[in-house]
């Protein structure tokens, strides 16, 4: 870095995903050899956060905003135009079904409003228009004003955000864009862009995963400029090469009181909202291994960060042979409207969870991102869907026809279990020979992952460095 020129990089962690991938891994050590100075904003409180050095690091922690109605139906207009225009996308269409109106009341009324103008303004000025109409309901804003004070006070040359989809970031790129500092975001997941609704904002700069992802960016977002995306990988990986995380076999299996002459089938949980099957799916392997129509092994769960374990009460009163693991992840702050946001990875259960990638013998999921860390790990992967619509259970086959899960049932990386004989089928196949479709799962983490793990988060500062 030039010293004449000192730089100050701003960084805008939203939630405990956001500090999982940029402060429990190597990107502050990084930046800090990159920047002069940076200034974190956080929706997180400070005591959330490590010790950081004073002379390269400043934590603001950023007030709560609440959206009125007004703000909200601006920017429920901008999104749902969004849906509207790219609804011949399978995941998009998806989306812009559930988020109608299922009521008459002034809300549903709000929604249906929002749907009725949007059929017929939603090209990518009406979307552009809608957000300058919602910038001006929130600029008069205190909370909104002091976030304005904040990035006037730190005056950062970059405003980086570790995610694109909080709404209340909309802010934040309003006050950098009346200040001309430059805005540039990570896209946060494998499925945001071919899924999801719109961004919070419109960002100047952009990191992606892989030449998918870039694709797909330039694809759903026509105003961008193929020059202003760089392919950095994605940091949430990082914590598998890093040897800080590494805990011995020993500890692993008697931690879960796991037997090491068996092998160990992991069963990685949804949150509740998409994830209404995975009780079900639970017990079908529990009763599998009980009878024998499951090659013998050990059952382990691990539940989501995002919730508490209450609703598997009934499944572990019922087969206590199932280990459990709940992940470590903290509650920072009490009260928050989205509480799930305000809980943080403890670097324990980074441990643990790298810990049963690496001593698993097999993962089963309802089409999870955790599909590719296990791959990461050379691990065999069953998806399952076991709703179809028609059979009384949620339905998640429909997740099967969507843009990024099509490219895994492509890749033929995984096998796919509608139902419990295939999900024994499969199972089965895989206990015996775990290096099926190995090669498959190498190529599907090559295209979701465009850099080596031990790169990314020098990637990422490069990126970041070479817009300034």
């Amino acid at each position: 870095m030039n010293s004449e020129s000192p730089k100050t990089l701003g960084i805008v962690i939203t939630d405990g995903v956001g500090f999982r991938n940029f402060v429990l891994s190597t990107f502050l050590d990084e930046a800090a050899r990159s920047f002069h100075k940076i200034i974190i904003f956080s929706g997180l409180p400070y005591s959330a956060f490590p010790e950081l050095d004073v002379a390269k690091f400043t934590i603001v922690e950023l007030p709560v905003f609440t959206e009125t109605k007004k703000n909200w139906f601006w920017r429920k207009l901008k999104e749902v135009a969004h849906l509207q225009k790219h609804k011949t996308n399978p995941g998009i269409a998806d989306n812009y079904e559930m988020n109608k109106a299922k009521s008459w009341s002034p809300h549903g009324l709000l929604v249906r409003t929002v749907y009725a103008v949007s059929s017929v303004f939603h090209s990518e000025k009406s979307i552009l228009k809608y957000e300058q109409f919602q910038e001006q309901s929130f600029a008069a804003d205190a909370v909104v004003k002091q976030y304005g004070q904040f990035v006037q006070e730190h005056q950062p040359d970059l405003l980086f955000f570790t995610h694109q989809r909080p709404p209340f970031i909309a802010t934040l790129v309003f006050w950098a864009k009346k200040l001309k500092i430059p805005t540039a975001s990570f896209i946060f997941s494998w499925d945001n862009l071919a899924s999801k609704g719109r961004m919070a904002a419109s960002f100047d700069y952009f990191l992606v995963w892989s030449e998918l992802m870039k694709n797909e960016l330039l694809r759903f977002y026509s105003f961008t400029k193929p020059e202003a995306v760089s392919i950095v990988g994605t940091p949430q990986f990082e914590p598998y090469v890093l040897p800080q995380f590494d805990i011995s076999k020993a500890e692993f299996y008697e931690t879960f009181g796991l037997n090491s002459e068996e092998k160990i089938l992991c069963y990685s949980c949804a949150d509740a909202t998409i994830g209404p099957n995975d009780p079900l799916v639970i017990a079908t392997l529990a009763e599998g291994i009980r009878n024998g129509a499951i090659e013998s092994c050990q059952l382990l769960v691990r539940t989501s960060p995002a919730e508490d374990e209450s609703r598997f009460a009934e499944t572990k009163a019922k087969y206590p042979e199932i280990k459990w693991n709940h992940p470590k992840w903290e509650l920072t702050r009490e009260g928050h409207p989205e509480p799930w946001s305000q809980r943080v990875p403890t670097l324990e259960d980074l441990s643990m969870l790298k810990a049963i990638l690496k001593f698993c013998d097999l993962n089963v999921n309802m089409l999870s991102t955790m599909s590719l860390d296990f791959m990461l790990f050379e691990k065999p992967v069953v998806n399952t869907a076991f709703g179809n619509g028609n059979n009384g259970l949620y339905n998640d086959q429909r997740f099967l026809h969507y843009e990024h899960y099509g490219n895994v049932v492509k890749s033929g990386a995984v096998k796919i279990a509608k139902n419990e004989d295939e999900l024994f089928n499969a199972v089965n196949t895989y206990l015996e020979n775990p290096e099926l479709d190995l090669e498959n799962r190498k190529k599907l983490i090559a295209m979701q992952i465009g850099k080596p793990l031990e790169k990314t988060t020098r990637a990422c500062v490069e990126a970041l460095k070479a817009i300034l």
